[in-house]
Parts: structure tokens; C-alpha cells; sequence
């Protein structure tokens, strides 16, 4: 194939990818939404309310390494598929049952987790495919993309499966959510996983055990020494944020007494700092040096998770609380985008393409892990300590977390160059 035709054969992957992404990501935040919603209407329990989520987390958490080592070892084009038809498959199961006799949340938990694990296995594969899929001039506009069809389902997931719910039958929630899951498989089934490879995909007898090439994806992630702070970093982020997903509603709603429609708005606002951010980067040249970027995003978005507690020593009114936290929630939308985006690009290029299933998934995996555990310390940590203490704690972790694990000395590893005092490079830090 030309060049010229990779390329035209790439930009028609830059739409499909970010087409098929939104569908599935919609889908499953629809479903989880929806499902989630029924589980409660049905049992007027926060327990098993609470058991559907963790089906929806859980298996993720647990199967990223593996779906890694599968993206490594397999047709990525083939696992895409295959991932994406066991979800749809799932919920035709979960029709058929309903059907012959009636929903159960046996049922439910079931699929939910089978949903769930054939999201992991689409979501680690695709990411580690986009090198392959894109020009590696496009790949930041493709990330930008990626992160905008993530964007516009976390806004739009919810609202629409509150609409499904109250309006069609559960039979015609699952129907929709299976027409979704397919069309998203035809889309994947027009791309070619192979237009820019610099290897060739492991099809042969001599493909390692699942032990052996977890062993050889940790070795090689170990002796990067780059990849490893990125990875460190991020879940050392996932954990000490955990303590805004749990403190903001304590704090909003709690002890500002947010009224919940207007703590609505505020969660709002984050998933619309993210969808700008994310066409920003779309539209934009590529970033020079993304680590160093990416590690004054953090330093800022550190700042706002201290922030969050400000209302609780400032005699503001109520409309100004609203706003304060609404502002404050845009904005870490839109770092959260600047910190990921560019790290996302970086590991696309640096992380070798034999590799990059099983970094990913180590990656997913060990964020991941770290949410539920974040959510346990910092929730008994709100009911003990006055919830101003533990965000600027926290803030103040993630601070010395980030200067430390991104120091200059691992700058200069990563770009070399900004040790010699050229003019109009950054310095640094």
C-alpha cells in the first residue's frame, strides 16, 4: 500500500475509531446507568444498588492484565470483535431471560459483569492499537477524539438512560443497548489493526504462556524507567482523587447542603471542562515535550483538589458555593484532559508496540484496583477528620508525589535536550 494511501486509509480510521468509541462508551454508560436504576427501583436497596456497581468495576480491575497479554498475543482486530460481540451477545441473553422469565438480579449481576469484562478487552485492546490505526502525526488528534466520545457519554449517558428508563420497557432498554454493541462491531469490522505495525502480530505456535508474558511485560516496564513514573504517577493520582470523588458530594451536599439538581449541574461541569479540553487538543499541534506538560497539569489540578475544601472556611452564600464548586469542577475537567492527553500520546510512541497490550493493562489494572480502596480509606477518613483535613492532605500528597516521582533527573532521561541551556526551550522543574 502507498503512503498516500495509508493515509487516506488512516484518516477514514480517525472518524470510524472515534464513531465506534462513542456508540460503545455510550452504550455502556447508558446500560450501567439504566441497569443500575432498575436494580434500585426493584429492590429499594443502596446494597444492591451497590452490587451492580461493583459487577461494573470489579471485573475490569481484575481482567485488564489478561485482556493486555491477549492485545500482545492475538489479532487485535479479532478480539475487538470477538469483545464487542460477547457484550452484544450478553445482553440478548439477558433479553431472552427476561423474556422467558422475567429479570432477576441474578440475572443482572451476571451480565453486567459479562458486559463489564468485554468492555475491559475492547477498551485495552484500542488503546493499544491507535499507534497502528493512525499516522503518527494524527495520533494526538486522535487521542483528542478518543476523550471527546468519552466526554460527551459521561454527559450524555446518564440523560439518556434516565429517558430509556422512564420511558420504554426493559425488553426495549436491552433491544437498544444490543443494536448499539452492534454497530459499533461493523464499524471496527471495516478497520485495518495492521496499516502502521513495526511487527508482526504473534500468531504462532512459539506465543508464550499468560505467567511467562505478564513476567516479560512487568520486566520491561521495570526497565523503563520513563513508562514506570507515568504508570506510578497515575495511581498515585487515581488514589488521592479519590478522596474529591468521595469529599465533593460530603462537602456539596453533606455540609454546604447543595440542593441534589444543583450538585447535578456541578458534577456536569467536569465532563464539559473534558469535552473542551479534549477538542482543544484535537485541533492543536502536538506538545513537545508531554511530560513536562503533563506534570504542571498535575501540579495545578493538586491545587484544585485542595481547593474543594475552600467553601467550608469562606462564609459564602449559597448561589456563590454553586458556582465556586462549578468553575472549580471545569476547570479540573479540563486538566484532567491536559495531563492525560499528552502522557497518552507519549506511551503510543515510546511504549514498543510488542509490549504495549500488557503496559496498558497493568496500567488499567493498577488504577483501577486503586479506586475502590481509595474510596474506603477516605470514606471512613471523612467520618473521623473535619473534610477540609483530608483534601488539603491529599493535595498536599499528590503535590510531593508528582515533584518527586517526575523530578529532573527523569526529565533529563526523557528529553535529554532541556539539559543544555537552549533559548526558547522550557526549563526544568
Amino acid at each position: 500500500m502507498t503512503e498516500a494511501a495509508k493515509i487516506r486509509k488512516a484518516t477514514f480510521h480517525l472518524y470510524t475509531f472515534t464513531i465506534s468509541k462513542l456508540i460503545s462508551t455510550f452504550g455502556s454508560s447508558i446500560y450501567t446507568f439504566g441497569i443500575s436504576l432498575y436494580v434500585l427501583s426493584l429492590t429499594g436497596s443502596a446494597a444492591s444498588f451497590a452490587i451492580s456497581l461493583i459487577c461494573s468495576i470489579l471485573p475490569r480491575s481484575l481482567i485488564a492484565p489478561f485482556a493486555g497479554y491477549a492485545a500482545d498475543s492475538y489479532p487485535k482486530k479479532k478480539l475487538v470483535i470477538l469483545s464487542q460481540a460477547a457484550s452484544v451477545l450478553a445482553v440478548a441473553g439477558l433479553l431472552v431471560y427476561s423474556l422467558a422469565s422475567g429479570l432477576s438480579l441474578t440475572a443482572i449481576y451476571i451480565t453486567t459483569a459479562l458486559v463489564s469484562a468485554g468492555s475491559m478487552f475492547t477498551s485495552v485492546t484500542f488503546t493499544s492499537s491507535i499507534s497502528n490505526l493512525i499516522d503518527p502525526d494524527r495520533i494526538q488528534k486522535a487521542m483528542g477524539f478518543n476523550q471527546s466520545a468519552m466526554s460527551i457519554a459521561a454527559m450524555g449517558g446518564p440523560v439518556i438512560g434516565g429517558m430509556l428508563f422512564g420511558f420504554v420497557s426493559m425488553n426495549m432498554f436491552l433491544a437498544i443497548q444490543m443494536a448499539a454493541y452492534a454497530l459499533a462491531v461493523l464499524l471496527e469490522s471495516t478497520m485495518n489493526f495492521k496499516l502502521f505495525t513495526n511487527s508482526e502480530e504473534n500468531e504462532g505456535p512459539e506465543r508464550q504462556s499468560i505467567v511467562n508474558s505478564m513476567k516479560e511485560g512487568a520486566v520491561y516496564l521495570k526497565a523503563n524507567r520513563v513508562i514506570m513514573v507515568i504508570v506510578t504517577t497515575a495511581v498515585g493520582i487515581n488514589f488521592f482523587f479519590s478522596a474529591m470523588m468521595i469529599g465533593l458530594p460530603f462537602i456539596a451536599v453533606q455540609q454546604l447542603e447543595i440542593s441534589s439538581a444543583h450538585f447535578g449541574i456541578i458534577e456536569g461541569t467536569i465532563a464539559a471542562g473534558m469535552l473542551l479540553a479534549s477538542v482543544y487538543f484535537a485541533l492543536r499541534k502536538e506538545v513537545k515535550f508531554p511530560l513536562l506538560f503533563s506534570k504542571r497539569a498535575i501540579l495545578i489540578m493538586s491545587v484544585m483538589l485542595g481547593a474543594v475544601a475552600m467553601p467550608l472556611i469562606m462564609n459564602l452564600s449559597y448561589g456563590m458555593n454553586v458556582g465556586y464548586l462549578a468553575i472549580l469542577m471545569f476547570s479540573f475537567g479540563v486538566s484532567n484532559i491536559f495531563v492525560n492527553t499528552p502522557i497518552g500520546v507519549m506511551m503510543q510512541k515510546e511504549v514498543d508496540e510488542q509490549y504495549r497490550g500488557r503496559v496498558f493493562g497493568i496500567l488499567d489494572s493498577m488504577c483501577m484496583a486503586m479506586m475502590p480502596v481509595g474510596y474506603l480509606l477516605f470514606g471512613l477518613l471523612y467520618d473521623m477528620i473535619p473534610a477540609q483535613f483530608v483534601v488539603w492532605g491529599s493535595s498536599l500528597c499528590l503535590i510531593l508525589l508528582t515533584l518527586y516521582m517526575m523530578r529532573p533527573t527523569v526529565m533529563k532521561e526523557a528529553y535529554p535536550e532541556l539539559d543544555s541551556p537552549v533559548p526558547g526551550l522550557p526549563k526544568l522543574q
